[in-house]
């Protein structure tokens, strides 16, 4: 899109992807582990602290190249289905086996219900809507650090289950790189996730009043997004240098998913918005 437009990549707001916009600058912790790009990954470090920062033991919990990468991982060893659409494109639909579900349900953004149950559970965005890294269920669960973080570059996912050898399995050596896991340390002492739950709860509910106040029909859940029903908004705020997701892709035509941002980019939404409806144009 940047190329298209002729502007810095930079300068696109990005709210397709449901990143933690609170979370601590990457970057900077990148830059004081750069002598890790000198070694070859070791996991085993990363692992255990990992594992104790969600409760669970270190033999149970098996480091993955980004939340897609477990999801593949899962899926690759015990295949499954989803148990209702639309549901995340990644997850398999077999015709029987185990069953998925994202929790918050992706796109609908809503916490999975007291006594619900599922056999592989996707809590990449768990910790963003509960302020707590996992519900603690029985099962197969899979995770992401990239949203936690906002660090999709380091690709930082996980599997947990009680037989987690036999997934591991299909983990290739070295899936994670050495950066990723030599900052995994810092960006763990940097978490704080119940005021992160809670920050992206206000954004949330800021985000859902920018659609609503101005006419759209607007859905906000536990999720750090908001699902607006606004058949042709993504190609109309392009232009403006603001993508949102397309929820064809998740048998919701009409529909977009819309990436909670900082004060800025809500600013910058609005104003887009405005001129939208006053049938201006640019950014």
């Amino acid at each position: 899109m940047a190329e298209a437009l002729g502007v810095d990549p930079g300068s696109i707001l990005d709210l397709s992807q449901n990143l933690n916009p609170f979370a601590p600058e990457v970057a900077a912790v990148a830059r004081r582990h750069l002598d890790a790009l000198r070694r070859y990954p070791d996991p085993s470090a990363a692992t255990r602290l990992l594992a104790d920062a969600i409760g669970v033991r270190p033999e149970r919990l098996v480091l993955t190249n980004g939340g897609a990468a477990a999801v593949a991982t899962v899926a690759t060893e015990i295949g499954g289905r989803v148990r209702s659409e639309p549901e995340f494109g990644l997850h398999p639909r077999g015709a029987g086996g185990p069953v998925w579900r994202s929790d918050p349900h992706n796109p609908s953004g809503v916490l999975a219900a007291a006594g619900e149950t599922a056999d592989v559970w996707d809590e990449a965005f768990y910790p963003l809507a509960t302020g707590r890294w996992s519900a603690g269920r029985g099962g197969v669960v899979v995770g992401s650090l990239t949203k936690v973080f906002a660090c999709p570059g380091l690709r930082l996912g996980y599997v947990i289950a009680d037989d987690v050898e036999r997934f591991a399995r299909h983990v290739p050596e070295w899936a994670v790189g050495s950066l990723g896991l030599a900052v995994l340390a810092e960006l763990l002492e940097s978490a704080d996730l119940p005021r992160w739950a809670r920050e992206v709860a206000s954004a949330r509910a800021a985000l859902a009043d920018v659609f609503a106040c101005r006419g759209w029909d607007v859905v906000s859940a536990d999720a750090p997004w908001v699902l607006v029903r606004a058949p042709g908004l993504r190609e109309r705020l392009a232009p403006e240098g603001i993508v949102v997701r397309d929820c064809a892709g998740f048998g919701m035509p009409g529909h977009v998913r819309v990436a909670v941002p900082d004060s800025l980019g809500l600013d910058r939404l609005a104003r887009s918005l405005d001129r939208l409806s006053n049938g201006d144009s640019g950014s």
